[in-house]
C-alpha cells in the first residue's frame, strides 16, 4: 500500500473511494493545485493557472456523470502578487466556471509564498457513474490520445516550450459522450494519475484484473494528469458506446477486458 493510499485508510467512510463523495443526488469533490507540485508559474499564465485549476476540479464531477453547480476557492498567494495578476486568476477560475455554468459561492484566501490553490466543487446527479460495477468480461477503455501530457512535463521541466493547445494547459471534458452513453456505462473515472494506476484503483475496487488486447507502453500507461475517461461496459453494448462516442466526437479506444487474476501496477506513486 503506497503512502496516499495507506492515509485516506485512517479515514472511514462509505463515501470515499469514488472521484467525489456521493451523498443521496448529491456529489463533494475537491483537489488540490500547488506551485512547484503541479506546475511552476513560469511555465504558465496566471489566467492558464487558474483556468486548469478549475477544469480539474471540475473533471471529477464530470467523471461521476454530475453536473457542476456550485465552487469553493482556496486561493494561497505570494505576497508579491500584483492587482492586474489577481485579475488573470479571478479571469481563469470565471471563465472556467462559466463554460460549465458553475457559480462561485465563496471560499478562503491567505497570503504565502506560494501559490496554492484547492477548490471544491458541489455538483448534483441522477444517474451517477461509479468506480465499482464491473464485472468479469466486461470491456474496457479510455477516451482520446494518452501520453502527451507526460511529454510536455518533460519539455517544460527542461526549460522547453509547449504548445498552447497542449492537453498541460488547454484540457478538454468529456461530459457530453458520458451523458450520451450513461445508460450503458457501468463504471468509470478521470484518468488523472495515469492509465495504469487508475486500473489499479477499480481492480481494487471490483476485485478484478484486466487482460490487454493492445500494447500499451509505459509512457503511454504512466502519463498522469491526462483528464480523459476510463470506462467499463458490458460487450453487449459495445455498438451502443462506439455509436455515440462518434456523435459526440470523442475518440474511444477499447483496449482490455476485466478478468479474474491480480493486476499489477507497474508505475510509480505519482503522489508519494
Amino acid at each position: 500500500m503506497n503512502l496516499e493510499n495507506y492515509f485516506i485508510s485512517q479515514f472511514k467512510s462509505k463515501y470515499i473511494g469514488d472521484d467525489g463523495a456521493l451523498i443521496k443526488q448529491n456529489v463533494y469533490s475537491k483537489d488540490a493545485f500547488f506551485e512547484n507540485v503541479h506546475f511552476k508559474r513560469e511555465w504558465m499564465s496566471y489566467y492558464q493557472i487558474a483556468y486548469k485549476a478549475m477544469i480539474i476540479n471540475i473533471s471529477d464531477a464530470v467523471a461521476m456523470n454530475a453536473k457542476p453547480k456550485y465552487a469553493l476557492l482556496s486561493v494561497s498567494m505570494p505576497r508579491s502578487i500584483t492587482k492586474t495578476q489577481m485579475r488573470e486568476l479571478s479571469s481563469g477560475f470565471k471563465d472556467a466556471a462559466s463554460k460549465y455554468a458553475i457559480e462561485i459561492i465563496g471560499g478562503d484566501t491567505i497570503s504565502n509564498i506560494k501559490l496554492d490553490i484547492t477548490i471544491t466543487i458541489v455538483s448534483q446527479t441522477n444517474r451517477p457513474l461509479l468506480r465499482s460495477n464491473i464485472k468479469e468480461g466486461y470491456l474496457i477503455a479510455f477516451t482520446g490520445e494518452l501520453g502527451r501530457s507526460k511529454k510536455d512535463l518533460r519539455k517544460l521541466m527542461n526549460l522547453g516550450k509547449i504548445n498552447k493547445k497542449s492537453k498541460f494547459v488547454d484540457i478538454k471534458l468529456r461530459d457530453k459522450f458520458l451523458s450520451n452513453s450513461e445508460r450503458f456505462l457501468s463504471s468509470g473515472m478521470d484518468i488523472s494519475d495515469g492509465l495504469f494506476s487508475d486500473l489499479d484503483k477499480l481492480a481494487s475496487v471490483n476485485r478484478v484484473g484486466f487482460k490487454f488486447n493492445k500494447n500499451i507502453s509505459k509512457s503511454i500507461g504512466c502519463s498522469g494528469e491526462e483528464y480523459e475517461m476510463l470506462v467499463a461496459f458490458d460487450k453487449r453494448d459495445k455498438k451502443a458506446v462506439l455509436r455515440r462516442a462518434e456523435q459526440s466526437r470523442t475518440p474511444l479506444n477499447i483496449f482490455a477486458k476485466s478478468v479474474r487474476k491480480r493486476y499489477v501496477n507497474c508505475c510509480k506513486a505519482n503522489h508519494f
